[in-house]
């Protein structure tokens, strides 16, 4: 990375529904912190208030603006406001983030005449009943809209067909998967100790666990049960759950881990800067989601960690994973023990060349590098033909 922006860099500005942690926001942070500067200059717009991740990329030299949209309140101003700021950033290129920063972006920067638009969607098969009306009704509209940007990039395929059976119709697909950087993830055997040690259980003790929001698409109830399952085969496996609001302050949380049978097994760590420690110190990293999943991050980040991994088969993870993992039906919590146990029962080298093997595939297969150098392609791509449009104008 280049110490200073070239003025012939390309300006790309990202419209983001926040900076919170999650793996959207992951991917933009990585995006923007490790791109070449001498080939693009970022400005980062987050729709609500800035959340965790902004000051990982205002350090890395990055305009971090915020609209201070309230969550659930429907107003024009953020549209003017939005319009206002891409006239004045005068990007070549808008990058826009999830749904809503999606239908945002395509009016903002038509308003503002930003060259080139680039929705970003992150998810597959949503179920849209798990979450308020207005999201139905964005997607839909952005249905009707999908031929206005100039690219919709995925991050997975599951992406792209799950949209193309909701009418997607839009000019070109990208498929860009996540990237993961196997510096920052990475083997760590003083993380398992250390860990162990933070939660007062033996350094030996068995550890499963998940870092995922607290959201329907996760499906923690199905990682409970099926952890729950677990424990009468091995009795000493305690199970580590992080991610925002994954802690006893929850009250829906708090109440259903009250109801199963693990004994204070269940280690409830809210949500961390930490996920590297936390990941690297597992015997098994799992995805327990029900639906909707892209290219899920922390599957890739807990591969890179050297951490064998158990998912269920929603969205791209399958392909992911590979042969280095085991992937399960969803909703299934006996065939979530099941595949728990199927690893459980292997010898530890025999878990150990599995997780070797897995960092191995995202090296190969999943580099940050490599994925870092398509969004730049595409990036110098569109703003070249969005260079000859403004010239003719």
């Amino acid at each position: 990375m280049s110490s200073a922006p070239s003025p012939a860099a390309v300006r790309v500005a990202h419209l983001i529904t926040d900076l919170d942690v999650g793996g959207a926001e992951r991917t933009l942070s990585n995006l923007v912190r490790h791109s070449d500067s001498s080939r693009v200059r970022h400005t980062v717009i987050s729709m609500l208030p800035p959340g965790a991740m902004a000051d990982d990329i205002r350090r890395a030299g990055c305009r971090v603006v915020s609209l201070n949209m309230a969550r659930g309140i429907a107003s024009p101003r953020p549209l003017w406001q939005a319009a206002r700021l891409l006239r004045a950033e005068r990007p070549h290129i808008l990058q826009t983030w999830l749904y809503h920063a999606d239908l945002l972006g395509i009016l903002a920067g038509r308003l503002a005449r930003v060259p080139a638009i680039v929705w970003n969607i992150r998810c597959s098969d949503m179920d849209f009943r798990c979450y308020p009306p207005s999201t139905a009704r964005v997607v839909r509209w952005l249905r009707r809209l999908a031929a206005m940007p100039e690219a919709v990039v995925c991050n997975a395929e599951a992406g792209r067909t799950a949209h193309e059976r909701l009418g997607f119709r839009p000019r070109r697909w990208d498929v860009i998967p996540n990237g993961f950087d196997i510096d920052a993830f990475r083997p760590s055997p003083e993380a398992r100790s250390t860990l162990r040690a933070e939660l007062g259980v033996a350094p030996a003790t068995v550890m499963i666990g998940m870092v995922a929001r607290f959201d329907p698409m996760k499906d923690h109830a199905t990682f409970l049960r099926a952890a729950e399952l677990l424990a009468f085969r091995h009795p000493g496996a305690h199970f580590v759950l992080a991610g925002r609001r994954v802690d006893p302050n929850n009250p829906a949380f708090a109440e259903f881990t009250r109801s199963i049978a693990l004994g204070g097994r269940v280690h409830l760590l809210g949500e961390r800067k930490d996920s590297a420690r936390i990941l690297a110190a597992l015997d098994i990293a799992t995805l327990s989601s029900a639906f909707g999943e892209g290219c899920p991050n922390v599957l890739g980040e807990a591969m890179a960690c050297g951490t064998p991994c158990v998912a269920t088969s929603v969205g791209d993870c399958a392909s992911l994973i590979g042969p280095t993992g085991l992937v399960v039906p969803p909703r299934d919590p006996d065939a979530l023990a099941a595949a728990w146990h199927d690893l459980l029962e292997r010898p530890v080298a025999a878990r150990e060349r599995l997780g070797l093997a897995a960092r191995a595939r995202i090296a190969e297969h999943f580099s940050l590098n490599a994925v870092l150098e398509r969004y730049l392609s595409l990036y110098e791509e569109l703003a070249g033909r969005g260079t000859r449009r403004v010239e003719r104008v």
